[in-house]
């Protein structure tokens, strides 16, 4: 069998050298728009050959591995796929792309979204183990044909994922708080300080707190940009409840309620027992 990966970026790169390690394709095929994303995903071995966005059709798998609206325009493109085609995409919301797919390929499409990744971007941010150990979240599995599904699987299971299966809808609004939430917080943090008189006095005294918290702030901000577009109210709703977090600790700490903010704090603690 053949793979195609439209996008080698990080995703797209670093599932390249996965299905490399499982070796379950004979050949592993790459399209990228960026020239430059080409060259070095071959220079780095992440993909066999790249190709044509024509030439992927072909594949018998095919990955979505690029911003959320470029996925919903090669959706429109991909209109040469075969019955057996697996076609999967790999973004970080669900409701529109599924939306967006076209009735001839539904049964081809699997909405798939693994839990993986880094602050980097690019082919040279690849890395062969970005999967292992990771969830992989199916959306909407329904409406997709059962070979289809039984080959994501497959494909998943063999690079080391886990499972775990939910609606698109229940997807975008659980994925705002706990991924979606985190970047807007963390560019906040990032502009706050670079909003400051002499942002570089303050990075020089920088320790492990700042550091861990606006590391996702190097985030591409093409490809979030399009995530929060797409996931636009549940984003909202997430940003609303933590700015009245916000408002509340500002509030306690204004009317020195010591006491009350100790209590708070100690119930943030408790999240870890969850996790």
């Amino acid at each position: 069998m053949q793979a195609g990966i439209i996008g080698l970026g990080l995703i797209g790169g670093s599932m390249g050298l996965a299905l490399q390690q499982a070796k379950m394709f004979k050949t592993i095929l790459g399209y990228d728009i960026n020239p430059l994303h080409t060259q070095q995903a071959l220079s780095l071995g992440l993909v066999d050959e790249c190709v044509s966005f024509d030439e992927i059709q072909e594949c018998d798998v095919i990955f979505l591995a690029i911003p959320l609206e470029g996925i919903i325009q090669a959706l429109q493109k991909l209109d040469k796929t075969s019955p057996h085609t697996t076609i999967i995409d790999l973004g970080g919301a669900k409701e529109k792309i599924i939306a967006a797919v076209p009735p001839k390929i539904r049964k081809n499409f699997i909405a798939a979204h693994p839990m993986s990744g880094t602050e980097f971007y690019g082919p040279k941010a690849a890395l062969k183990d970005l999967f292992k150990n990771k969830i992989i979240i199916f959306t909407d599995l329904e409406n997709s044909g059962e070979f289809q599904i039984a080959c994501a699987k497959e494909i998943f299971l063999s690079i080391g994922m886990r499972i775990i299966k939910m609606n698109s809808k229940d997807h975008d609004k659980h994925i705002a708080f706990i991924s979606h939430l985190p970047h807007i917080i963390s560019y906040a943090l990032a502009n706050t300080v670079l909003s400051q008189e002499n942002p570089q006095t303050i990075l020089a005294l920088v320790g492990g707190g700042f550091k861990d918290m606006s590391r996702i702030s190097k985030s591409s901000p093409i490809m979030w940009n399009d995530i929060f577009k797409q996931n636009k109210e549940n984003v909202l709703k997430s940003i609303d409840l933590f700015g009245k977090e916000m408002l509340l600790a500002e509030k306690l700490i204004q009317e020195e309620n010591w006491e009350e903010l100790k209590e708070w704090m100690a119930k943030a603690n408790t999240l870890q027992n969850f996790m």
